[in-house]
């Protein structure tokens, strides 16, 4: 079976490392019957963390702890959002840790999901990260804080997934950063950047937007006014991860808002920059078509007499002017004045 660690708490120290999840069970239940203590008010409790199991270990475990069907269900088909669902006397929560790929500049989101009972919590990854196992030597380290039971251990990875949120938001901000300084350096691959970063922090919002209602509701029930203690001071660190959750939704609400303006910013830059490239398209066509003009204009000018001197060089018996003494004269005035009359023309036109 993928059990990573199970063990059996009492008073918040660790007393049994069972072998099987069917030995663990006995134990508690033995506890049970001997003092009628449950988890969430002092005794024994286990603690199974399972990594990747399949249909066949999540449905042994759901048969020896009294699983609901339907929270099985979830944890095994995974793709959940964070949520915590009650059932009786047990809860089922599931939360989405995350954590940011340098190489791939990418947003890692993971599941876990947690079932809660009065003297048990069964952990259900579908990740290598995050590592409970740190988590759960953090925990042992304060028996009074583990004494508590479930709730602790809930408090415990919640706390870890939260502070692992804080690395992923200083990468995004880096980030928009560079991309802040592509946009208005024109890089012409930014959009696609700025397109793929809005997907990740969309899916870090889907991460955590619904902790704040599960930090509400748990907030709500440790704020008894006749709590022992150790509840008071888990009050109290669940108030901070509250704060913590805060600062990650308003972070990556921030986020997607400014990259939403930055997209809108390239774009504009993007149609500044082709309107000035048409501009100066336009201008050099003008001009490309001034020196067409001029060019056809002379051509105009320098056919005229061409042509005329063209046709008295043909030495045709029957052309008058060939014997004709102001001949000569009148063919060099004639080439002069039709020169000059085209040359005026293109010139008012503005050709010339």
């Amino acid at each position: 079976m993928s059990v990573v660690d199970n063990a059996v708490y009492r008073s918040g120290h660790r007393e049994a490392e069972p072998d099987s999840l069917d030995r663990t069970l006995g134990l508690l239940r033995d506890e049970e019957r001997r003092d009628g203590t449950a988890g969430r008010t002092g005794g024994d409790f286990a603690w199974i963390g399972l990594l990747r199991p399949d249909d066949e270990e999540m449905a042994h475990v759901a048969e020896d702890f009294g699983l609901p069907k339907l929270a099985v269900e979830d944890a095994v088909s995974a793709h959940q959002r964070p949520k915590i669902e009650r059932y009786d006397d047990m809860e089922f929560v599931v939360l989405r840790p995350a954590w940011y790929v340098d190489e791939d500049e990418d947003v890692q989101v993971g599941e876990i999901h947690l079932f809660l009972g009065s003297d048990f919590v069964v952990a259900v990854r579908h990740a290598e990260r995050p590592d409970l196992a740190a988590v759960r030597t953090r925990l042992e380290a304060d028996p009074d804080l583990l004494a508590i039971g479930p709730r602790a251990v809930l408090y415990g990875i919640l706390d870890r997934i939260v502070d692992d949120y804080g690395p992923v938001i200083s990468e995004l901000r880096r980030d928009i950063d560079q991309i802040e300084t592509e946009v208005f350096g024109g890089d012409p691959d930014v959009s696609r950047r700025i397109y793929q970063l809005s997907r990740e922090v969309i899916e870090f919002q889907r991460a955590t937007d619904p902790l704040r209602g599960m930090m509400r509701l748990l907030l709500d029930e440790t704020a008894e006014d006749d709590a022992a203690p150790a509840v008071i001071d888990l009050h109290r660190n669940l108030r901070d991860v509250a704060d913590h959750v805060e600062q990650a939704v308003e972070a990556a609400d921030g986020y997607r808002q400014l990259l939403e303006r930055l997209l809108t910013v390239n774009a504009s830059l993007v149609g500044q920059r082709q309107n000035e490239e048409m501009r100066r398209l336009s201008e050099t066509s003008l001009a490309q078509g001034e020196e067409v003009k001029r060019i056809s204009s002379w051509a105009a000018i320098l056919f005229t007499p061409s042509l005329i001197g063209a046709i008295y060089g043909m030495n045709f018996d029957d052309m008058p002017e060939l014997h004709w003494t102001l001949g000569y004269p009148f063919a060099l005035a004639l080439m002069v004045v039709a020169s000059v009359v085209l040359y005026l023309v293109f010139k008012r036109r503005g050709w010339l």
